[in-house]
């Protein structure tokens, strides 16, 4: 019983982080866990195929320090970025390859290239 108690609240804890975390006007940079879903126009190019999406969506989740954007339409995910403060109180992405990045609470804008590809992201939440 005690140990049912204890995963109970367990699930209760993570669910309300969970919750708290997709808040609209949450900044992702001011969070340690965050798990938000940014919507507009997605692409993708490896020079075999280019995806495109109006309406597309990119889930961007934060562990830490560490982002992964998870794309919908079938274009590959970025994993591992990491971001350093810029101006107007928006996060620009740093590191090799994953540089173009910048997110804010209601806005995400991409355009990097790399050996895997080109994405590009025009998206608002």
């Amino acid at each position: 019983m005690k140990n049912q108690m204890i995963m109970f609240g367990g699930l209760v804890i993570a669910a309300l982080m969970f919750l708290v975390s997709c808040d609209k006007d949450t900044d992702p940079a001011d969070r340690d866990l965050f798990v938000g879903t940014y919507e507009g126009t997605i692409t993708f190019n490896d020079n075999e195929r280019t995806i495109a999406d109006e309406d597309g969506r990119v889930t961007v989740t934060k562990v830490g320090d560490s982002y992964t954007f998870v794309f919908g339409s079938g274009i590959p995910d970025l994993t591992g970025v990491r971001f350093e403060s810029g101006d107007n109180n928006t996060y620009v992405s740093i590191g090799d390859g994953l540089t173009g990045i910048t997110i804010t609470a209601s806005s995400l804008n991409m355009l990097v290239t790399n050996d895997r590809g080109t994405w590009t992201a025009d998206c608002s939440r």
